[in-house]
């Protein structure tokens, strides 16, 4: 597989119109909380929330008439799924996604309300794509391959030449890997205009494949992962020569440096990202000295992030923070001592959000009382102050390590 400066101009021109020309721009608050020029091309404003639609699309768009007659079949559990989808059904084209089984509802409907029709079998991709393999035999059904195929990576590289037509002095770009398509499209893209551009990967460590193959290392892959879309145990080899010529390094981050990633998008710029765009994030915060004085983009891939998942995820990025923390007092069991404790932290600026009086269990004596009490603060400082002033009022306060 051999994909080209022009494969990729031309895969633009027949897909722009049937795409959203997403924006690069500047990440005003992390550039000034990371002290690098950061901007961020915005792929989770795309149709179905990721770049998957446009290599979807250009694949799409090369079928023959019998072809798009039987149909199309595609392994997913997410993004290329919705964008093998989306694509198919206003062009259309019958779809079937098979999908893993365990697959989250909302990624299931979502894909069959752009038309397609969802079976789950397997457990992961691995086992899924067998199954894909023969019902596309068995039915007549075109494959679309999520990676490993040079008409899907010229168009996910499409989005490389907007970022330069956006930005066309960046230093850098960080782009997740997972099969290592969009890698290999984006980096061909913005080095046929720029050869001094510097393209870096990023990896999730549980799923760090193409490092480990470029590095010639031996590791374990596998696990649960907030970055499932580039969960990839087996990258394609195509994309592998592609990213050993073009891509200058890969770096890696594990799930605590990608959950704070996401965090930090949400909290700071107002971005919902999914796990692969937390992941370019977390590259970027673990090696900020190297991005010291130079104008860095990261390919936010997509936004597609379950919202229980976020949900949480929010919450532990408050208590991290020191915005939400729960407190705990050993407390005489004598009326108004709550009374009193609530009353010191409104005064101290802070609210109480939930409160638990336990007198019941044997680990507390008989006359007295635990209470722990979540409070919201502005940071860990404001929660220290608070705490100082608890306890020069005589109360036995201690700072507990989640709510």
């Amino acid at each position: 597989m051999t994909v080209s400066f022009e494969n990729i101009k031309n895969a633009h021109e027949a897909i722009k119109d049937s795409i959203i020309r997403t924006p690069t721009v500047r990440a005003s608050r992390l550039s000034v909380h990371l002290d690098i020029d950061l901007y961020l091309k915005l792929e989770n404003m795309q149709y179905t929330n990721s770049f998957k639609v446009r290599g979807a699309l250009n694949k799409l768009l090369t079928l023959d008439d019998a072809q798009r007659k039987s149909g199309v079949i595609a392994c997913s559990a997410g993004n290329h799924a919705q964008g093998v989808a989306y694509h198919a059904q206003h062009l259309g084209i019958p779809a079937t996604i098979v999908m893993p089984k365990g697959t989250p509802f909302n990624k299931i409907k979502k894909t069959e309300d752009f038309g397609a029709t969802v079976v789950l079998y397997g457990t992961a991709f691995d086992e899924s794509v067998g199954e894909t393999m023969r019902l596309a035999k068995e039915s007549g059904l075109t494959f679309i391959h999520p990676f490993d195929d040079e008409i899907i990576v010229a168009g996910q590289g499409t989005l490389g030449l907007e970022m330069m037509e956006d930005q066309p002095d960046l230093d850098v770009i960080i782009v997740p890997i997972g099969g290592g398509g969009l890698i290999a499209g984006v980096a061909t893209a913005v080095k046929g205009i720029n050869p001094e551009i510097e393209v870096i990967g990023a990896q999730a460590e549980a799923y760090a494949a193409v490092k480990s193959k470029i590095d010639g290392s031996n590791v374990s892959l596998g696990g649960a992962t907030l970055a499932e879309g580039i969960a990839v145990k087996e990258p394609s080899a195509a994309n592998l020569e592609i990213i050993k010529k073009l891509v200058n390094r890969i770096e890696v981050a594990n799930e605590n440096e990608i959950e704070a990633a996401i965090f930090d998008l949400l909290s700071d710029e107002k971005l919902v990202a999914e796990g692969a765009a937390g992941a370019g994030l977390a590259v970027i915060k673990n090696n900020i000295e190297h991005f010291k004085g130079k104008k860095v983009a990261l390919v936010l891939s997509g936004g597609n992030i379950d919202s229980r998942t976020l949900s949480t995820l929010i919450m532990r990025g408050l208590v991290r923070d020191g915005r939400i923390t729960r407190l705990r007092f050993e407390i005489d069991d004598t009326p108004g001592q709550l009374s009193d404790i609530s009353r010191i932290i409104g005064e101290s600026s802070a609210n109480v959000i939930e409160v638990i009086h336990q007198r019941m269990m044997q680990t507390v004596s008989l006359k007295h009382a635990e209470l722990d009490i979540v409070i919201e603060a502005r940071d860990f400082i404001h929660v220290k102050e608070i705490v100082k002033t608890l306890r020069n009022e005589g109360f036995i306060t201690h700072i507990m390590s989640e709510v």
